[in-house]
């Protein structure tokens, strides 16, 4: 994923002001996360966002070099911690029911805590260059395998049903998640937490032998 380019050029410093004003690149990650959110990527431009920032379109081009890295790093920050955590799961010392439960509540808790992130990413992902596209599936496609290997594990040793074919049982679960943007309001009656229960248990009873 895009990530912020090293502060090395002259007059660009990656610090923030005082009164704890927030790094450049973090100022700029959160305007253009409101923006393109509010307004979509394609309706805003590059002038609104350093303005909403505060900074000039020089620092936003010397740590994102354009508009569509700063889309790219919107779904590569989600993207990286919700790996993080599911291979702190996958690898746990925990029966695989337990923790396919815990990885599978856990990445519905991630897109629901990060909504605007992911309600971003899969509105507007086709914007993105026909390379980054390609980089962003291949990680998601990494994401998903490991998924899938706690899957499989758990069918090898019996503890899940075999009859349905793994890839179809993480295609089942992260389509639920991929549409939590469209339906999910911060004042509804569940929870993040009690919609990533739901959504894991689900999950769960379809596996049961």
């Amino acid at each position: 994923m895009a990530t912020p380019r090293a502060a090395t050029r002259s007059g660009v410093k990656d610090k923030g002001g005082t009164g704890g004003t927030p790094p450049v690149p973090q100022r700029l990650m959160a305007a253009a996360t409101r923006l393109f959110s509010e307004r979509g990527y394609d309706r805003t431009s590059v002038q609104e966002i350093v303005e909403a920032a505060g900074v000039t379109k020089g620092a936003l081009y010397h740590y994102f070099g354009s508009k569509d890295d700063l889309l790219h790093e919107i779904y590569g920050r989600l993207l990286r911690r919700q790996k993080e955590r599911l291979d702190a799961y996958a690898d746990a010392d925990e029966p695989v029911e337990q923790r396919l439960r815990r990885a599978a509540a856990d990445v519905v808790v991630t897109t629901i805590d990060n909504l605007d992130d992911a309600k971003i990413f899969f509105r507007s992902m086709h914007q993105l260059s026909p390379e980054k596209q390609k980089q962003v599936r291949a990680e998601r496609r990494l994401y998903h395998e490991r998924f899938r290997d706690l899957v499989e594990e758990g069918q090898r040793s019996g503890v899940f049903n075999a009859d349905t074919p793994p890839d179809l049982v993480v295609d089942y679960h992260f389509g639920s998640v991929h549409h939590l943007s469209h339906w999910y309001r911060p004042d509804g009656k569940l929870t993040p937490q009690q919609v990533a229960d739901h959504l894991a248990d689900l999950l769960l009873r379809a596996l049961r032998p």
